[in-house]
């Protein structure tokens, strides 16, 4: 027999409990005495933990992809045909817009399924240049969760471009890009047309030429700077 005692509203209670047999008790509360039945429950058997799928891994297979015009241009290049394979990097054709001449690179191993251009052709941003089925190999699933990538750190704007000498010849960045590789060093000689630097730009190698020519009298920037439109890139004498 157990006892207890405690207080509802502020009003004394003393209890008893009996253990009977088949689920029976009797409670007395303050000396009334009351049977009470407890409802038997099915006992649970142990519960077994399931272990968790294997990574599923994805058979080798092919992807098709279409590579579309950055911005609108001419197509003066066309260095592919339809069923050949190309490995990332090679260029597929060469688009002239604003005065450079833009490398359209494939960004895979794959094949050319279709050239959709010709050459000398006009085409606008977005349109269809080169259909391809790249090859792949999906890797094996990872069970552990990648890390959510840290936000990047905010990057400071560019110092203005500082502005030639009168009567210098300047060539300059016709759009924002990043400078990839200068052709050229302080003296060289170069003609009208020459390529300068090449810049990287809305996914695109751009060869920037000298539109005169000239002596190089001064090199204003280096492999792997940020440029801004209008900056000088090159003086020249």
């Amino acid at each position: 027999m157990k006892e207890f005692k405690f207080k509802i509203g502020g009003q004394d209670y003393a209890a008893t409990v009996e253990d009977l047999k088949d689920g029976q008790m009797k409670v007395t509360v303050n000396g009334q005495t009351y049977q009470v039945e407890i409802p038997q429950t099915k006992a649970e058997g142990p519960r077994v933990a399931m272990a968790p799928a294997a990574p599923e891994v994805q058979a080798t297979g092919s992807k098709t992809l279409n590579v579309n015009s950055e911005l609108p241009g001419t197509v003066t290049k066309i260095n592919v045909a339809d069923g050949q394979h190309v490995k990332r990097g090679d260029v597929l054709l060469v688009v002239e817009a604003m005065k450079m001449a833009n490398d359209i690179v494939s960004e895979v191993d794959g094949t050319v399924q279709h050239v959709a251009v010709s050459q000398g052709q006009s085409v606008n941003q977005g349109d269809l240049l080169v259909e391809m089925v790249a090859d792949f190999v999906a890797a094996k699933a990872e069970v552990t969760p990648k890390p959510a990538p840290a936000a990047p750190a905010p990057v400071a704007a560019p110092a203005p471009a500082p502005s030639a000498p009168a009567g210098t010849k300047t060539v300059t960045a016709p759009l924002p890009g990043t400078i990839t590789k200068v052709t050229v060093k302080v003296g060289d000689t170069v003609n009208a047309g020459d390529t300068v630097i090449l810049m990287e730009a809305m996914k695109m190698e751009n060869n920037i030429t000298a539109e005169f020519g000239g002596t190089v009298k001064a090199i204003l920037v280096e492999t792997g700077a940020q440029v801004q439109s209008g900056q000088v890139l090159v003086e020249l004498d």
